[in-house]
């Protein structure tokens, strides 16, 4: 989603949207429907703690074939690699 009242500021959200532009994924922020969520072939939630982190079912329906995607674990060991290089 972009951003608005409705979802934090986050900053590994920032981080994770930046990485994946140099990586030269396709990025396209926007309000979606459950149902659209429910449909789509993977999904993955940012947050310090957990990173990048696959959503591999919504309520009860799985998505794809009910196991992290490829885009969401590409995003994840970017995020990783990139966190590790940048520490002090």
């Amino acid at each position: 989603r972009q951003l608005s009242e409705a979802i934090l500021h986050g900053i590994t959200r920032a981080a994770v949207l930046a990485y994946a532009r140099e990586a030269q994924m396709k990025v396209e922020e926007r309000a979606f429907t459950l149902e659209e969520a429910k449909a789509a072939a993977e999904a993955f939630t940012t947050s310090a703690s957990g990173f990048v982190t696959p959503v591999v079912e919504i309520d009860g329906e799985r998505l794809g074939d009910g196991t992290p995607g490829p885009v969401a674990t590409r995003l994840r060991e970017i995020y990783l690699a990139e966190s590790r290089a940048r520490a002090i």
